[in-house]
């Protein structure tokens, strides 16, 4: 048996992956709604062929990790209209991609991405938009990706202002609103979600008016930053109850 000394090295490979959201409005029964969305490629090749990941690639030896974040995310699905994009975890699991002939293991450096609603960026035929509460067959641990970026998201929307990447640069708030219950999973009342938001000096009402659908026009307003900012680190939103 081979001792350490004469063992093979240990072949590493490091990925760079994207969780990228959106929040599109739908129309239901109960009224205007907005669904969480998330960015997905289909994989041509195997393993996993026909599933769906995230966009990514190997992280170039001469980058750091958000610059190769967003070069991936620009040459594998021609995404350059990202708001906001931070690292968020790792996955380190031996196993979570199959060996193969350039490495013995695959380490994943994931980021969590936003994109304004409104926005429709083109992207390639095997990328497109899916909802996060139906995601399709996902390749190696992705879904667990998605599903703990939708978690770092919703957290984030508690005590920062981060959802100005998510929402348009002038929105009412019964707008913000669905982009809040379409990140959070549960309702949220617009007042108060309006008095909080004040509050904190997050958003800001413009001075203009928007389209009626009935009544008077609503009030629009835009966030009073366009990057992240902590504006309450201790508190919550927390579902009805």
């Amino acid at each position: 048996m081979a001792d350490a000394s004469t063992a093979p090295p240990h072949r590493v490979a490091h990925e760079v992956l994207s969780a990228v959201f959106r929040v599109t409005p739908s129309s239901g029964p109960a009224g205007p709604s907005g669904v969480l969305e998330v960015l997905l490629w289909q994989r041509a090749m195997a393993p996993d062929q026909g599933a769906w990941s995230l966009p990514g690639g190997l992280l170039d030896p001469r980058e750091d990790l958000p610059t190769s974040a967003r070069r991936l995310l620009a040459e594998k699905v021609d995404l350059t209209e990202v708001a906001h994009l931070e690292q968020f975890a790792e996955f380190s699991d031996p196993h979570r991609v199959p060996a193969n002939e350039d490495a013995d293991r695959t380490l994943a450096s994931t980021f969590l991405g936003l994109v304004r609603s409104g926005t429709d960026p083109r992207l390639p035929d095997d990328t497109t938009w899916h909802p996060v509460e139906a995601l399709p067959t996902m390749a190696f641990d992705h879904a667990a990706m998605v599903h703990r970026a939708r978690a770092r998201l919703a957290a984030r929307l508690s005590y920062s202002n981060i959802g100005f990447a998510l929402a348009p640069r002038a929105f009412p708030v019964s707008q913000l609103r669905d982009v809040y219950v379409a990140v959070l999973g549960y309702p949220v009342d617009a007042t108060n979600l309006l008095r909080i938001l004040s509050r904190r000096s997050v958003i800001t009402a413009t001075g203009e008016t928007g389209q009626a659908t009935r009544g008077r026009p609503p009030a629009l307003y835009r966030f009073t930053d366009s990057y992240l900012r902590i504006t309450d680190e201790f508190a919550t939103l927390r579902p009805p109850g």
